[in-house]
């Protein structure tokens, strides 16, 4: 068995893998298909780039992401780390300046003595023990390759980004700045809409014409976290109402009224010159999205830096195929990690390579596997993704229902889940603390 660990893919699950299996002091190769290659939903050449600015989801301890980064800071986190250091303006959110955030992520692992980034298409699967991390939009050769080692041909569905808009186009007079409910500082843009402009916006986004799909498929399975803005709004006129353009707790602050919908903007990188368009995943052709979407309020001259698109993610069926320590049951010395293992979001994804490349330089150095209980949510993740009982697997995102704790008479939702973070974080402590 080689004594360095492989991993394959460099995004924040690879990296991850790589930073903490180095830290072991374990030598690493870092392979990564940039800048040879790039997927559809990629452009940076650095490492760990992400689609959005808000890729990271909440950071308060009500919030099971928040419960996750906070998790992942106490185990020494690199993606983590890096997107405290690259954050910018987002209410409670941990949102990051994208390209800030992929150039520390590198230059942190290229000071690394031990760690060797080489850029190459990895067709076969390589020696020794290897973390798996290609992500949902594994290579095509690639592919076949983990596909014949995980005996299938996987599974899939299908992902979108939003787009992302000019500081400078957004018609300020026709928005307002405010957090929902007025939680945090009020860093996001408030395109209010009435009840006639959005039956109007409805009527166009539910008759637009939508890209067609690379694979032939005339009914894709769409991850319902990440829905089309388009599906989502085909489902009811006022099914976006209750989604992303929901107005509940965005009182427009010049009339003191409720609007009858709202499209929030958050910024998109640290100078906030960019806003994405929260929650407005889409499959429309370009030209149908500049022209529906310039219907709301305030975006009548929106520039669009980048349009929404929708591809193809790939999942393994992880309840079968892994151990909890994410290793390969039939290939002990094979771990997987990232989006392809079926957990779903950034910086579940992330966690996932925290946990691989602990594992991966455990195997190594011969220390046992580091299982976490489930009482956390690092631990409740990969005992789900894990879990051999699950039928009809599908993604998860971390959430409190799958955190085991006590039963808690407390009504407040905000405080029960503090409650099952704090203890989570205890369970954390006692179960990785030095003897």
């Amino acid at each position: 068995m080689s004594g360095a660990v492989n991993v394959i893919g460099g995004g924040l699950a690879g990296c991850e893998a790589a930073w903490q299996a180095a830290r072991r002091g374990i030598s690493v190769r870092l392979f990564e298909m940039k800048p040879l290659a790039f997927s559809p939903a990629h452009t940076n050449p650095d490492l760990c780039e992400l689609v959005c600015s808000n890729s990271l989801k909440g950071n308060g301890l009500d919030n099971a992401c928040g419960l996750l980064k906070e998790e992942m800071r106490r185990l020494d986190s690199l993606v983590i780390s890096c997107a405290d250091r690259t954050r910018v303006p987002a209410g409670g959110a941990l949102a990051v300046d994208r390209d800030k955030f992929a150039a520390l992520v590198t230059a942190r692992l290229r000071e690394l003595p031990n760690v060797e980034i080489v850029p190459k298409l990895v067709e076969e699967l390589p020696d020794g023990v290897t973390v798996v991390a290609t992500g949902p939009l594994t290579h095509g050769k690639f592919n076949e390759t983990v596909a014949a080692l995980t005996g299938g041909e996987g599974l899939h569905f299908y992902d979108a980004a939003a787009p992302v808009i000019t500081a400078e186009s957004i018609d300020r007079e026709k928005t307002y700045l405010a957090a929902r409910y007025g939680k945090g500082t009020p860093d996001y843009i408030n395109c209010p809409m009435d009840r006639e402009e959005y039956d109007a916006f409805w009527e166009e986004l539910v008759t637009a014409e939508r890209a067609p799909l690379h694979e032939n498929v005339d009914t894709p399975n769409v991850f319902e976290g990440c829905m089309p803005v388009e599906i989502m709004a085909a489902r009811g006129r006022d099914t976006l109402r209750y989604g992303p353009l929901k107005p509940k707790g965005l009182r427009d602050p010049r009339t003191g009224l409720t609007p009858w919908a709202v499209l929030q903007l958050r910024r998109d990188n640290g100078e906030g010159t960019l806003y994405n368009m929260v929650g407005f995943q889409t499959n429309l052709r370009f030209g149908e999205q500049k022209r529906v979407f310039s219907m709301i309020p305030g975006l009548e001259n929106a520039d669009f830096v980048r349009y929404g698109v929708m591809h193809r993610n790939t999942y393994i069926d992880s309840p079968r195929l892994l151990a909890p320590d994410l290793s390969l049951r039939s290939r002990p010395e094979v771990f997987f990690a990232g989006q392809m293992t079926g957990v779903e979001g950034y910086v579940e994804s992330a966690a996932s390579g925290l946990l691989a490349g602990i594992n991966a330089a455990a195997r190594l150095n011969g220390e046992p596997p580091l299982v976490l209980p489930p009482e956390t949510c690092m631990g409740a993740l990969t005992a789900y993704i894990s879990d051999a009982e699950i039928k009809n697997f599908q993604p998860m995102n971390a959430n409190f229902g799958i955190i085991r704790h006590e039963p808690l008479k407390i009504k407040n939702k905000k405080e029960r889940y503090e409650r099952i973070s704090a203890n989570a974080l205890e369970v954390l402590a006692n179960c990785t603390k030095k003897d």
